[in-house]
């Protein structure tokens, strides 16, 4: 599957999604989907005319599966769910790449958020974690947000917030903060980006929206951007 696709004037898409697959581990310690058919091909042929047939798969998952974004009702009983977000908070905004590569250390402090123009933005947090993506490592030891950058953020103005990481925050500390800052202030969460090198530090249209399901917080996306040309 193409990462990076051509269009006219210079622009791009960039995909930074994750495939979801039969039997793909996202989050260690979560089941895997089960994707297969609720009527086959073969079957459909009998309730249609000679040469017609159409294929009709279904899938079990849990929401937290592949690349997927979190609403404020993924934290808070009285958050935001799925139905309530408004598209500006998740389509065709302007974006910014942080750049935290995950060798010099994993936390990502807000010194490295200071230079940066973020109020009204999507800030995706690069740290090349997505190399690790469906190995034992990717799990273990990832790049997270500190809860004073997270704070930064909020104050700063930040519309969305992604990672191509394990976890926004440090699995280690059971309180979450990343991700209780951020979805106390109404700001969603896409974790398990992937191809951030492929993007500018800015310049690019920044989309993840999900199914608009009522009472869940969190679900898979199509992340992309639309990159400007010259």
């Amino acid at each position: 599957m193409k990462n990076k696709v051509d269009l006219p004037n210079g622009r791009r898409w960039v995909d930074l999604s994750h495939t979801v697959e039969h039997g793909m581990i996202t989050y260690k310690g979560l089941p895997a989907p089960i994707v297969g058919d609720y009527l086959s091909r073969e079957q459909s042929r009998s309730h249609y005319a000679p040469g017609t047939e159409f294929h009709i798969a279904k899938i079990e998952m849990v929401a937290n599966t592949g690349t997927y974004l979190d609403t404020p009702f993924h934290r808070y009983a009285d958050g935001r769910d799925l139905s309530e977000l408004e598209l500006s908070s998740i389509a065709d905004l302007e974006g910014v790449v942080v750049r935290a590569d995950h060798r010099v250390g994993r936390a990502i402090h807000q010194e490295a958020l200071k230079t940066l123009g973020i109020k009204g933005k999507a800030v995706l947090l690069h740290t090349g974690w997505d190399a690790h993506w469906r190995k034992s490592e990717y799990s273990e030891g990832h790049p997270f947000l500190t809860g004073e950058a997270a704070r930064f953020l909020v104050d700063a103005g930040a519309r969305l917030v992604g990672i191509d990481s394990f976890n926004i925050d440090d699995t280690a500390d059971l309180s979450r903060p990343a991700h209780s800052i951020l979805l106390r202030a109404e700001i969603p969460i896409v974790e398990h980006l992937r191809g951030l090198e492929n993007l500018p530090d800015a310049g690019f249209r920044f989309f993840a929206v999900p199914v608009k399901v009522k009472g869940m917080g969190t679900f898979p996306v199509r992340a992309f951007a639309l990159v400007a040309g010259e």
